[in-house]
């Protein structure tokens, strides 16, 4: 996947907006105020990812992809930095963002989940 593809795909959630919270140019994908993704800028020439991921297996999708590591200036135990060169399928990168917006949509009141479902319904 291609930057603009996954930037786009990140704006298609429902309730996500986009921030540029640093002093440098780090696009930030929330929900509700709290971070899923980023779209790293530190190596212009190696286009990469942060998202969260389960605590549980994270170090196992690390070691089954070499492409997934820890989470570049993030806590490592719940973040990985997702390397986007051409070498893991759309539809698996797709997954990862998926998992990354649910584990901060589980953490938001029922009331508040209810709303956003009703945002993409609308969509």
């Amino acid at each position: 996947m291609r930057i603009d593809e996954v930037r786009e795909y990140f704006l298609d959630k429902p309730g996500v907006v986009e921030e540029m919270p640093f002093n440098i140019p780090v696009p930030v994908f929330k929900l509700e105020g709290k971070i899923f993704a980023l779209i790293n800028c530190h190596q212009p020439d190696r286009a990469s990812i942060n998202l969260k991921y389960y605590k549980e297996v994270i170090e196992s999708l690390r070691e089954a992809y070499e492409e997934v590591k820890p989470g570049y200036h993030m806590n490592k135990s719940h973040w990985n930095t997702v390397y986007l060169d051409g070498k893991l399928e759309d539809r698996f990168i797709k997954d990862l963002i998926d998992i990354s917006y649910e584990l901060v949509f589980k953490t938001l009141t029922a009331k508040k989940q209810k709303e956003i479902r009703s945002i993409g319904i609308t969509k």
